[in-house]
């Protein structure tokens, strides 16, 4: 592996990209433990995929917005370094696969020269921030919260204090009380307000999908804008500091939500006040970068079939607040486009749009600032490159993660199976290529990337096993989820378990039923009315796996026998702690707290700090195999064993030295002391680990 120069004028970029070249050649070598490493790629956006040997590389573009000259610098890259195939995700990122890693960095830095980053955009970090599609145009939304969005971004981009989380954290903004940010399944989702004039939120907390969904709680009916960063801020010290670290299952926000309670969360969410740099935080909407719309005159075009382009205009369009200005949808089938097209789409927002596009959590595009005029000529040439199809946002536009395509966790397809309910909604149904009340989700797994649990008729890839110990494809079927607005929603229930092959089926009989007794209801009104087992009694015949063909033993998109195979997630970023390594970050981390200081960051330099001295003592409770499963129990429990018992003299408690951090504000007297305290207490920690080494 040979070095390579960038060509990033950003020193932290570069210092960033320059560093991830390093370790790939340190773990190339055998000189960084593996699945340090594999934490450390996660927060760079580098994920494992099924196939050995690649990579998939996920780009991180904030509410979705990526411009043209954005889109056809992703485009270069992935024709360079991958396939030219690019994915739009449900959290609104682009997923590039097949990537060399050695080639990552150089990947990297190409996409850094547009302002485009893959920093934490995995791993256990602050994960992208989502919004809705319509955010800036919607004709409902109080404010824009596109400028929010994109200030809580940078915020917390390589933030010290979300860096090396229990599990990753996930933000929302919805444009307005119909909440198609999906705030009520969010870490911290938040939906514009207006109160007594003030821009603000109402904020939603502890919510996620997964294999046990929670809906978030209420935080607050209304947050003042200059105050969302603060309270986040505090937020994720909290979950920092008190979330689950050693059970992958047990560490979500939502888990520590409920063990606190609502309440218990507050108090410490109080006690965190001092140590947050903030108190207000104005965020400068007008210094948003403004719409410029291209002046171009309307090209004269015909339209062939009138009939299929009204179909098109009564789905596919999306009203503007701006006069004179339409949206248009583009369905893109299970998120997947090519670089070709999408290098033809730049051009033509450039000339005749804002030069903008977003991508939306249903894995669609946005085509913002139409002229009314255009309409006509766009839907000619977005024909040519195959993107008209009807149904934006409807019963046919169905969401599905990657499934076993490529995801390590994935246990059945979700594309193959979405391919299919797709052609037969279209062929039988074609009524609801209409219909905006039905949404269909799908994932390969219970993590739930593709949102099954939120949606009115979701699938899960499950396998099952016969009698005779042989093993097929299977689907749990959910029914009778769905957003309500204004941070409500509904999580689907599980109804039956079907063969893979019976899909199909099942979602005939569901379609019958709800067509025939439906009777002007919504999907999740009429489910709610029905209950449970009215569903389970008519779709259970198709759980019997008692008359299996050979054909429900190869999975959807495949001609091979199934097999179930599922490698090792790499969503939590989990790690197995080795105390060299251990105690090796704890100095990286003193050194990152000297920069900051010489930076003038005073509340970086302090977190680092703090977590070089958690990080210390996480190392020798490891060497005593205790549990290490939150900063808290550590903090705890190395005052317990090492401090009380006189193995370590400190002159004081462990946790009257580290929690300095939360009765302190962030002052540079202050930075400077706290720093001194972690070189101090890093120094008397390997002096410590040396004797005991030596008497071994």
């Amino acid at each position: 592996m040979q070095s390579f120069r960038t060509e990033i004028e950003n020193p932290v970029v570069e210092k960033d990209i320059l560093a991830l070249e390093a370790k790939i050649r340190q773990f190339k070598e055998g000189n960084l433990d593996e699945e340090k490493f594999r934490s450390l790629r996660l927060a760079r956006g580098i994920y494992g995929q099924r196939q050995p040997g690649v990579q998939m590389i996920r780009i991180k573009l904030p509410y979705g917005k990526v411009t043209s000259r954005q889109l056809r610098r992703i485009s270069d890259v992935s024709d360079e370094y991958s396939r030219g195939r690019l994915h739009i995700t449900t959290r609104q990122d682009i997923q590039i696969h097949y990537v060399d890693i050695d080639r990552t960095p150089e990947l990297w830095s190409e996409l850094e020269k547009d302002d485009v980053t893959i920093r934490e955009a995995c791993g256990n970090t602050v994960r992208n921030v989502t919004a809705s599609e319509t955010a800036g145009i919607d004709v409902d939304e109080p404010f824009d919260v596109s400028p929010y969005a994109h200030a809580l971004f940078q915020y917390f981009l390589r933030n010290p204090i979300s860096q090396e989380m229990g599990r990753k954290f996930k933000v929302s903004f919805s444009a307005s009380d119909a909440d198609t940010g999906l705030s009520y399944m969010h870490d911290l989702g938040f939906i514009a307000k207006i109160q007594d004039g003030v821009r603000g939120f109402k904020v939603m907390l502890g919510g996620g999908l997964g294999s046990q969904p929670r809906h978030a709680d209420l935080l607050f009916d209304f947050l003042a804008a200059d105050k969302i960063i603060p309270l986040m801020d505090g937020v994720v010290r909290v979950f920092d500091r008190y979330g689950e670290r050693k059970s992958r299952a047990k560490a979500r926000m939502k888990f520590l939500l409920k063990d606190l309670g609502l309440d218990g969360f507050k108090a410490l969410l109080a006690e965190e006040q001092k140590a947050v740099p903030y108190q207000t935080y104005p965020i400068d909407a007008e210094a948003y970068p403004k719409v410029e719309v291209a002046k171009a005159e309307a090209p004269q075009v015909e339209i062939e079939d009138t009939e299929a382009f009204e179909i098109w205009k009564s789905t596919n369009l999306i009203p503007q607040k701006q006069e004179g200005y339409t949206a248009i949808g583009i369905k893109v089938l299970l998120g997947d486009f090519y670089t070709d097209k999408a290098r033809l789409l730049a051009d033509l927002v450039d000339q005749y749009a804002a030069g903008e596009l977003r991508l939306s959590l249903r894995q669609n595009i946005l085509i913002p600032y139409v002229a009314n005029e255009l309409i006509p000529f766009f839907y000619t040439e977005l024909k040519r490159l195959g993107f008209v199809e009807a149904g934006y946002n409807r019963a046919v536009d169905i969401t599905a993660c990657p499934g076993t395509d490529t995801c390590n966790l994935g246990i059945a397809s979700s594309t193959g199976i979405a391919e299919e309910l797709e052609r037969i909604i279209k062929t039988e149904y074609p009524q609801y290529i209409s219909n905006p009340d039905v949404a269909i989700k799908i994932s390969g797994c219970m993590n739930a990337c593709g949102q099954h649990n939120m949606a009115n008729i979701g699938f899960q890839g499950m396998s099952i096993r016969t009698k005779d110990k042989l093993v097929a494809p299977a689907l749990q079927v959910l029914l009778g989820g769905g957003t309500d607005g204004d941070g409500n929603g509904r999580f689907a229930d599980k109804v039956v378990k079907v063969p893979s092959k019976r899909g199909p089926q099942a979602l005939r009989l569901i379609l019958d039923d709800y067509d025939k007794n439906g009777n002007g209801k919504s999907y999740a009104d009429y489910y709610e009315e029905k209950g449970q087992m009215y569903f389970y009694d008519f779709l259970t015949p198709l759980s019997d796996i008692e008359n299996l063909t050979p054909d429900d033993f190869i999975d959807w998109g495949n001609t091979e026998r199934y097999e179930k195979a599922i490698g090792v997630g790499e969503c939590a970023g989990v790690v197995i702690d080795l105390i060299a390594t251990l105690l090796f970050e704890s100095e990286e981390k003193i050194q990152n707290a000297q920069e900051s200081f010489d930076e003038k960051k005073w509340a970086a330099s302090i977190y680092h700090s703090y977590s070089s001295m958690v990080n210390s003592a996480k190392a020798l409770l490891t060497s005593e195999k205790a549990k290490v499963n939150t900063h808290a129990t550590i903090i705890k429990d190395f005052d317990q064993k090492f401090i009380a018992s006189g193995r370590i003299e400190l002159g004081r408690g462990f946790e009257e030295l580290v929690l300095q951090l939360n009765k302190n504000e962030p002052t540079e007297a202050f930075a400077k002391s706290y720093l001194e305290d972690a070189t101090a207490f890093l120094k008397a920690v390997e002096t410590f680990r040396k004797q005991e080494l030596a008497e071994v």
